[in-house]
């Protein structure tokens, strides 16, 4: 038995990784600051003997003993980022070099949850491994993206110099239950503005591209990745290489919705990715990892989840 450590536990994919890692048999120690995470997303779990909660901030030090640690702490949505971008950037940094701190001292493994971001407005297509990316380091998206990148350069230091046992994997366009409803990620934006019969806010003329993993899929692949040999650190892309446009996400959205919402256009944000789709022979080959779950399958979950949050 482990005992596991998830910073951003209370998040959208740190409560999935939570359920999961509990039904495997963990002891589950879950932090988080409450700053886009709930308790709502881990209430099922407070009753179970082998689940703690823990408010903390990662930029601050934790002294914990434990075995392995998945660091997912940081806003991932361009609205919460943004929101406090010093603050979003010291998550990243203060927040890496403090997990990384503890991993050398209890000689834990640690897994880094970083973000196809890394690689910017991708000039490579689709995205491996090895492309270096191709970000801007002073837009209003660089607290998030050079923060991850420097988390990553942090992770591979820390393995040089300290010898910690890391692994890296850049999170590509994941959605699922338990996402914000406000987050403005592109999937809950239109299953939201449907099912309230409002029209679908498109930005750019709707062919920029994206890949979307539902979020059983990528815990699956965290899993996969944090059981693989010591010698193996990635980073490693998860994500689905399965590329639609937004035009086509929106029209999908309206159909597993079954509403009648029309679809307005509006500016492209400054630095947003033109396109994104993972590359992922590596996870293929080194996890025996690929998706399961369609687009359509996925949605259907996401909307029964939203219909019931804004019914509720």
């Amino acid at each position: 038995m482990n005992k596991s450590l998830i910073t951003g536990g209370a998040g959208f994919l740190g409560s999935h990784l939570c359920d999961r890692l509990i039904k495997d048999g963990h002891d589950v120690l879950c932090v988080d600051n409450f700053f886009t995470g709930s308790k709502a997303n881990v209430a099922h779990l407070l009753s179970h003997p082998r689940f703690e909660l823990i408010r903390h901030d990662v930029t601050f030090p934790l002294y914990v003993e434990v075995d392995q640690i998945y660091n997912l702490a940081c806003p991932a949505s361009p609205v919460h980022y943004q929101h406090d971008p010093v603050q979003t950037t010291k998550t990243s940094v203060h927040g890496a070099i403090n997990m990384l701190g503890l991993a050398k001292r209890v000689k834990a493994r640690i897994l880094q949850a970083s973000t196809s971001e890394v690689y910017g407005d991708p000039a490579v297509h689709p995205q491996t491994e090895d492309y270096w990316g191709n970000v801007n380091p002073i837009g209003p998206r660089s607290c998030y993206d050079e923060g991850k990148r420097c988390a990553e350069t942090l992770f591979f230091d820390y393995h040089r110099q300290n010898n910690v046992d890391i692994k890296v994997v850049r999170i590509f366009n994941t959605y699922g239950p338990r996402m914000h409803p406000n987050d403005g990620r592109v999937v809950s934006n239109f299953i939201v503005q449907a099912l309230k019969g409002q029209d679908i806010t498109i930005y750019g003329n709707g062919s920029q591209t994206r890949s979307f993993c539902y979020v059983d899929d990528l815990i699956e692949g965290f899993v996969r990745m944090m059981g693989t040999e010591a010698g193996f650190t990635g980073p490693i892309n998860i994500g689905n290489p399965f590329e639609f446009t937004m035009l086509e996400l929106a029209e999908k959205v309206i159909k597993t919705v079954g509403g009648k919402s029309k679809l307005v256009f509006m500016p492209l944000p400054t630095d947003d990715p033109k396109q994104r789709q993972p590359n992922i022979t590596l996870a293929k080959d080194k996890l025996g990892w690929q998706p399961t779950v369609q687009l359509d399958d996925g949605l259907k979950e996401t909307t029964a989840y939203f219909r019931k949050l804004l019914n509720a």
